[in-house]
């Protein structure tokens, strides 16, 4: 990207969504704008998992106001992350369905490790460069991520299902701050929490730094009170003054202390409770408030993803195959074939659609036989699970499902793909890939250099495939399997026409 060019990240918080408008100048992002709005929809998750109306309504209300702030960028200079709230809602797309539509963009719910790489990513940026090892701990409103890094790469990630809202409404129900309720609390946080003690423990780090929300509020609170000597440093001794002074107030409403907000004060019981956990539990002693956080990831993020060498999707798909030990040659195979193919049937579609769309075949491609470290019998079924459930580095859980429907759907029949039929990019993309598996069957370099395919003209739905004359009398295996292809094909409402060209 140029210099001088905007960038937003939208980050839909259990607590808060929050905005970051910055520019790019000579590879660094200078912030122009923020917001933040304390949208509490953690809060409105009902105990079957579904946001209430108000909760969504409230997140509608705050995305259209950031819209507005958004007029004018293009698709790839905006990016939008949800959270631990929408990874657990159960109707998550009724609220995305309008959420996007206010916004403007598409909005990415992203797994819990990815939530932390982000994090981590955002902190990394704006700390000095230094090869200490480093603890990144983010407290949120429904979840708390633990990150161990050195520089700008992370080592070990984890995201608990523990934060300030949760912890709140659970263990201070009764909006009463007492000694009680803190025990109960951080009891509590510490029986989820107690497993990162081995991954994320004293030994495995040099310095802690904590960031957002409610770190950002506790350091606030105790420089104002001058209980630390070094800017925005969070001690053990703060910690139990925070606390006590808590105590004293009794009540959310009764808190009067310099850095605590009025939004903040129905959390801030919860927050401190899981913070206190996580310096017992991992052998904290000062952690330093950092300024970077997941929205600040979500920016540089898309800088990296602009270029195959830099986008972190690309090493971890290789991890993935190699994790599942999928044959490479194969696997390069089918992508170089799929590739080609594709390229045939990309008419009409627009420049910027184009580079994405190829990656999602060149990646299908590489990972369509994971599933066969499992079972031979429906390995494209025991490959499309694993990417639906995997934590990926890089990718939002809807990219992972797209590349899973890919690997689903690259043999056998095509009708449990039926949702999919109205989508004309993923069909093309799809042909491409299961043409590709079949020209590849013998694993061996097909000779498709006499093989077109096309899409039919507008407004007709499918696609003809034609060889030259005694190709099929070459290549009578691969000829026969197209030919059942055919037969699959006319089963949808797309179908297929296989020919020698005259």
């Amino acid at each position: 990207m140029q210099s001088g060019t905007r960038l937003a990240a939208v980050d839909l918080g259990s607590n808060s969504f929050r905005l970051e408008i910055a520019r790019l100048e000579l590879g660094q992002l200078q912030r122009m704008e923020y917001h933040k709005e304390t949208v509490r929809q953690g809060a409105g998750l009902d105990a079957d998992r579904c946001l209430s109306q108000d909760a969504m309504q409230r997140g509608w209300n705050c995305l259209a106001r950031f819209a507005e702030r958004l007029a004018g960028f293009a698709p790839n200079q905006v990016r939008a992350v949800a959270t631990q709230t929408l990874r657990e809602a159960r109707n998550r797309e009724e609220f995305l369905t309008v959420a996007q539509q206010i916004l403007g963009f598409p909005i990415d719910v992203i797994a819990g490790r990815e939530e932390a790489r982000l994090i981590y990513q955002g902190v990394a940026h704006m700390l000095p460069q230094s090869d200490e090892r480093r603890l990144v701990l983010d407290i949120g409103g429904r979840s708390t991520e633990l990150i161990i890094g050195t520089e700008y790469t992370p080592h070990t990630m984890e995201s608990y299902r523990v934060g300030s809202v949760a912890w709140s409404m659970r263990y201070f129900a009764d909006q009463q701050l007492n000694a009680k309720n803190f025990e109960r609390a951080e009891i509590a946080a510490k029986a989820v929490l107690d497993d990162a003690i081995s991954t994320h423990g004293r030994k495995h780090w040099d310095v802690a730094y904590g960031c957002s929300g409610t770190v950002g509020a506790i350091a606030d609170t105790l420089l104002l009170a001058g209980r630390t000597s070094e800017r925005y440093l969070i001690t053990r001794e703060g910690l139990d003054w925070l606390r006590d002074k808590l105590i004293k107030a009794g009540r959310f409403d009764a808190i009067k202390l310099e850095g605590i907000k009025d939004e903040r004060k129905a959390v801030i019981g919860g927050g401190l409770a899981v913070l206190r956990a996580l310096f017992d539990l991992l052998g904290i002693e000062r952690l330093q408030y950092a300024y970077g956080a997941l929205r600040h990831g979500a920016l540089y993020d898309m800088l990296d993803r602009q270029h195959q060498k830099t986008d972190v999707r690309a090493a971890a798909i290789e991890a993935l195959a190699a994790k599942f030990s999928a044959d490479k040659t194969q696997a390069e195979r089918v992508a170089r074939t799929a590739l080609h193919l594709f390229n045939q049937l990309a008419v009409g579609l627009k420049k910027k659609q184009r580079p994405e769309a190829e990656r999602q075949i060149e990646w299908a491609a590489r990972l369509h036989e994971i599933g066969s470290r499992i079972s031979h019998a429906d390995y494209h079924k025991h490959g499309a699970y694993i990417l639906d459930h995997a934590d990926v580095s890089g990718f939002a859980m809807h990219e992972l499902h797209d590349l899973s429907q890919l690997v689903l759907g690259h043999r056998g029949k095509l009708r449990k793909l039926e949702a999919r039929f109205g989508q004309p990019l993923f069909m093309r993309q799809l042909l491409a890939l299961r043409l590709a598996v079949i020209l590849c069957h013998a694993r061996q370099d097909p000779d498709c250099v006499d093989i077109q395919v096309s899409p039919d003209a507008e407004p007709a739905r499918g696609f003809t495939l034609s060889c030259r004359p005694g190709w099929a009398e070459a290549w009578p295996q691969s000829a026969h399997l197209l030919r059942e292809e055919v037969v699959a094909w006319q089963k949808t409402p797309w179908g297929l026409q296989f020919a020698a060209r005259d």
